[in-house]
């Protein structure tokens, strides 16, 4: 268990090997496991760099986000040439069903709304975005729906299941409830866990993914709820 100390050490030394970000203006306090992150950086982009090199450090439970975004003069852009922008963004990826994505922008602050069949398809409307010059925060409020009913879709993550050679899915039982995929069972590794939740994401009008897998090899069951989407 390392100490507060330590724990800051190590934060602030992988904002210092993350390239994206700036660490001289980035203030890091470690209480517990949990590390805060204050400052000013210069882009929305940075700020989910920052954040996401701190969550990767050993040791850490949870980040919590205090840094403010302020965008460099030379990049400033009204709301409607970053609104423009946004749209056609959207409409040139390919991942994104952009004619049921609605997005609105005031100072900077992105809302994305709409619905759509898949998680994938809400990560990508934000991450498509995420690096344009002139966002501040992205707020994805965009809702995930199923086409199908629990039964089509437990059967069908089953089925994927059983077809990953990653996976040996007599160790697994799949429960939908609404919207949300409840896992459990033994699998063997992290890394068999881990494509388990991918597999269970990938069903149509998947909102929530509850994992309550045991690794053998460690002999202790972790649990962890996988939500529609934390602001940014």
């Amino acid at each position: 268990m390392k100490s507060n100390v330590e724990l800051q050490r190590d934060i602030m030394a992988e904002l210092a090997y993350e390239p994206a970000v700036d660490p001289a203006q980035i203030g890091v306090i470690a209480k517990d496991g949990m590390a805060t992150l204050t400052g000013t950086v210069r882009s929305h982009a940075e700020r989910l760099a920052a954040a996401e090199a701190a969550e990767r450090v050993q040791g850490v439970l949870a980040v919590i986000d205090e840094m403010h975004v302020e965008i460099p003069c030379i990049q400033h852009r009204t709301d409607e040439e970053l609104a423009r922008s946004i749209l056609n963004t959207l409409k040139w990826d390919s991942r994104v069903p952009d004619d049921k994505i609605k997005c609105k922008v005031s100072h900077g602050r992105v809302t994305l709304e709409g619905t759509v069949d898949y998680k994938h398809e809400q990560r990508a409307a934000e991450d498509a975005i995420r690096n344009l010059i002139g966002v501040r925060r992205i707020e994805n409020l965009i809702e995930v729906k199923p086409r199908a009913i629990a039964f089509d879709i437990r059967n069908r993550i089953e089925s994927a299941l059983r077809r990953s050679a990653q996976i040996n899915e007599q160790g697994i039982t799949v429960e939908v409830k609404g919207s949300t995929v409840i896992l459990r069972g033994t699998v063997h590794s992290r890394a068999e866990r881990n494509e388990a939740e991918r597999v269970a994401w990938l069903g149509s009008g998947i909102s929530e993914v509850e994992d309550h897998l045991t690794i053998a090899a460690q002999s202790s069951t972790v649990s962890s709820a996988f939500q529609t989407d934390d602001a940014t």
